[in-house]
């Protein structure tokens, strides 16, 4: 167990705790003033869900390297390149990830919760953990299936991401600190623009983001064959022979750095990595303004105003 745990240390160290801090700023925008014990807690156990969500994703996606680290799996595996060693890391990974669910639990059920808060926070976390999956199984169902449909991407976006990442924290802040339908709602109305924001930033970054910033390859999610919102306005707006390549090069798991620069030539000439950063722009505007109407206090606007940028402006 000693070696689960510091496994798990040491895979939780670094990362951007964005989900943890929408929660107490969904709790501060609500109008939390008193003790914070709770809600801190809450917040650690999202950040607990979070690292069993990594791991299993990872391991779906295969995935060598998170936050410029071996993932999981491959630390298990060690340096053996068999098919018994594989699995066996593999099998290793899904099990630490099983853990960090059930820690997450055991955070929850020991934030010291009134009933009337617990009634109101549990269902927004089955809610969330409910989203979550469905986003990464119609991500897993999409990945090396390209189409040019651009709608289908900002659905599995906003299930894996907008909703996961901004809107369900921010509920579940608020909702401690006993907020009303219109606190939530306004909740989701910044949250989820700028959750489509946020992975399509992400999107950009697994494909022009530096390793040394993201920590992740960016050839992975071309090689996968990830049918982002940017290959699939690529798809939409290139010619015959963009699509071809497109199609030949995309999910290659062999795929080398000249490949994907010619992706990224291809990204260019159909405008789909302008039309990107446009699609960015909007959803950030959106969510100002949805901040700007918000009941929200003052000091949770200032916050989630500077969040808004970092979310969209980032490189990493």
């Amino acid at each position: 167990m000693a070696r689960l745990v510091e496994l798990l240390q040491e895979f939780m160290a670094g990362g951007k705790r964005i989900r943890p801090v929408f929660a107490v700023l969904g709790w501060q925008a609500a109008g939390g003033m008193s003790d914070m014990a709770a809600v801190i807690r809450v917040a650690a156990s999202l950040e607990m869900f979070h690292a069993f969500a990594l791991i299993h994703d990872d391991v779906m996606d295969g995935s060598d390297t998170r936050r410029g680290r071996p993932t999981m799996h491959r630390r298990f595996a060690g340096d053996g390149d068999d098919d018994r060693t594989e699995r066996y890391g593999m099998s290793a990974a899904v099990l630490l990830g099983d853990l960090a669910f059930t820690w997450s639990d055991c955070l929850l059920h020991t934030a010291g919760l009134t009933s009337e808060q617990a009634s109101a926070v549990v269902p927004l976390i089955n809610d969330m953990r409910t989203e979550v999956m469905l986003g990464q199984y119609l991500d897993l169902r999409a990945t090396g299936e390209l189409t040019d449909d651009v709608d289908a991407t900002l659905t599995v976006n906003r299930y894996k991401t907008a909703k996961y990442t901004i809107e369900r924290p921010l509920h579940i802040g608020a909702a401690i600190a006993g907020a009303d339908a219109s606190t939530l709602a306004a909740c989701t109305a910044f949250a989820l623009p700028l959750g489509e924001a946020f992975q399509l930033r992400d999107d950009l970054l697994g494909v022009y983001g530096d390793v040394r910033d993201t920590g992740k390859s960016r050839l992975d999610d071309l090689r996968a064959g990830k049918n982002t919102t940017l290959v699939a306005l690529a798809l939409r707006h290139g010619d015959a022979t963009h699509k071809d390549r497109l199609r030949t090069l995309v999910g290659d798991p062999a795929l080398d750095e000249s490949g994907a620069e010619e992706v990224r030539t291809i990204f260019a000439a159909t405008g789909a990595r302008d039309a990107v950063e446009r699609m960015i722009d909007d959803r950030y505007r959106l969510a100002l303004r949805a901040l700007a109407d918000s009941p929200f206090t003052p000091d949770a606007v200032t916050a989630l105003e500077h969040l808004a940028t970092t979310a969209t402006r980032r490189n990493a």
